[in-house]
């Protein structure tokens, strides 16, 4: 696990806008984690495990053996992007209102790629 971190940690730098990345599990349980403010990962974790879910299941059960590739999630001043690294595990990157979805979503792409082995 301890691999783990540095790619959370650049994740973070490499991205314009990003405040915190994470490894979640399905289960909402947190993996490992970085943030550069003071947040309960873990709690950011379980709440959008439980979409993660959902989403799964609702693609699953409208277009069949389907599982989202990406979910992105923009509020007024937070956004959080979610990637699948493998079936229990993916990766969260929450993201200010300046953010750049461009590089969250090829930096996370990469990042997930880079995390599926270790898990």
């Amino acid at each position: 696990m301890p691999l783990m971190l540095p790619h959370l940690t650049q994740l973070v730098t490499d991205v314009d806008g990003a405040w915190a990345a994470a490894i979640g599990g399905l289960d909402g349980l947190l993996v490992e984690g970085h943030a550069a403010a003071d947040t309960d990962l873990g709690l950011l974790v379980a709440e959008h495990a439980g979409l993660m879910r959902v989403a799964n299941a609702s693609y699953s059960d409208t277009l069949g053996d389907v599982n989202p590739r990406e979910l992105y999630l923009r509020g007024e001043r937070v956004s959080v992007y979610l990637h699948p690294i493998t079936p229990d595990f993916f990766l969260l990157l929450a993201l200010d209102g300046r953010s750049n979805l461009g590089q969250a979503r090829l930096y996370g792409r990469a990042a997930a790629r880079g995390l599926e082995a270790q898990l």
